[in-house]
């Protein structure tokens, strides 16, 4: 069996664990930092709060978290019947550019989809929105179909952005998990406080428990901390319904890093010194850089990282060659940044070729994500920490407790 055909065989009924609906974390803690941490390395366990996570990180460690910010995408309109229409906005279509979409006026497409669809027959919705003192009428027509899910153009009048539209019109996403309506006070908790590029319709809610003064001291501990850009999907909590992984058709999320990010990160590899990302999201686009380095050094700059590529053949830059090789590709295109995407199935058996450790919570039985925590921890560990996890009161899912999970 080649490697890629045991990656795909691994049976996803492996990766369950009892988790019930008490241990998920409705809301967050009123201190984010006095979160419960599980801190990890090489086997050994020991229970911190997330306070401590600046002392616990090597000093020489580069810290590298995801800057998106979550948009308010749910925009439920009433129709004169009294039905509520939720059009859930997944991701930019007409202009497909997250910044220029933000900033466009008057009209707009969307990848979305539609709840409680059955009741919008024909024609298009409609919501006043106040905008300061600025009345705008905001107008959703379908476009077109595409499985599940619709194209819908947005109209409006005023010269207002869609920014200042959707984060007026619209509520922040909470997950499906949570079992309850979206609150006030998840508009700020659902953010982490560095988060300033809109664009995610989910938080990566590693880095929620992080703090301005928790950073302030990584800085004096003479932790570099740096950032990316990961817009994160509704695919996100999308459950493996397949028996195997094989089966599992993983979803594409768009990621944007920096030249300069970039050249540091291969100088700290070349000096043989640690990365710890914070969140799955942060993993996920540090480990697909390593595979857009080797296209491009192939003559294949392409812009899709493919679920399987880690297994389908081998590789022989190593990863600071292969960050250069972007750095490089961004110099010849007159770019600041490299703008891709990926769809990486990291699972047992995956190489992580620039991640030493990870900040992450803890994730939902029979995930994506419990596959990601397995490939770096080893292959029958991560039910050692879970099992510690529930035996210890510990707090799941997104406004949960964190996991530090180091090598």
């Amino acid at each position: 069996m080649t490697p890629l055909e045991k990656i795909q065989h691994l049976q996803i009924g492996e990766y369950d664990y009892p988790l019930p609906d008490p241990r998920i974390a409705k809301h967050p803690l009123a201190e984010r930092e006095r979160c419960k941490l599980l801190a990890w390395r090489d086997g050994h366990i020991d229970d911190r709060h997330f306070s401590d996570v600046p002392a616990m990180l090597p000093p020489d460690c580069m810290l590298i978290y995801n800057n998106t910010r979550v948009i308010n995408a749910r925009l439920r309109f009433r129709k004169e019947s009294g039905s509520t229409i939720e059009v859930f906005c997944l991701e930019p279509a007409e202009p497909a550019d997250y910044a220029l979409m933000f900033q466009t006026t008057r009209q707009a497409v969307w990848h979305c989809l539609v709840g409680n669809s059955k009741r919008w027959k024909q024609g298009s919705l409609q919501m006043s929105v106040d905008i300061g003192a600025q009345k705008v009428t905001l107008t959703a027509s379908r476009v077109a179909q595409h499985g599940k899910g619709w194209d819908i153009r947005f109209d409006w009048d005023g010269d207002v952005t869609f920014a200042t539209l959707i984060d007026a019109a619209g509520v922040i996403p909470i997950p499906p998990y949570l079992n309850r309506d979206t609150e006030e006070s998840d508009a700020t908790d659902y953010q982490t406080v560095y988060s300033h590029i809109d664009g995610s319709v989910a938080a990566p809610t590693a880095g929620l428990h992080f703090t301005d003064a928790l950073l302030e001291e990584c800085d004096r501990r003479g932790i570099r901390r740096r950032e990316l850009t990961l817009h994160v999907g509704a695919g996100t909590f999308r459950p493996v319904q397949s028996d195997t992984i094989g089966e599992h058709d993983m979803h594409h999320e768009l990621f944007a890093v920096g030249r300069d990010l970039l050249l540091e990160l291969a100088e700290q590899l070349r000096q043989g010194k640690p990365v710890v990302a914070v969140g799955t999201t942060s993993v996920r686009t540090l480990e697909s850089l390593y595979y857009v380095g080797n296209l491009i050094a192939d003559g294949n700059p392409s812009l899709t990282v493919g679920q399987w590529m880690p297994y389908d053949r081998d590789y022989t830059l190593k990863p600071a060659e292969a960050l250069e090789q972007i750095a490089a590709h961004i110099d010849s295109s007159h770019a600041k940044e490299y703008v891709g995407s990926t769809q990486l199935m990291i699972a047992p058996g995956f190489r992580y070729r620039i991640v030493d450790g990870m900040i992450t919570n803890f994730h939902q039985p029979q995930s994506t994500l419990l596959l990601l925590v397995s490939a770096f921890v080893g292959e029958t560990r991560w039910r050692d920490i879970y099992d510690h996890a529930l035996q210890g009161d510990y707090r799941f899912l997104s406004y949960g407790d964190a996991c530090l999970l180091l090598r």
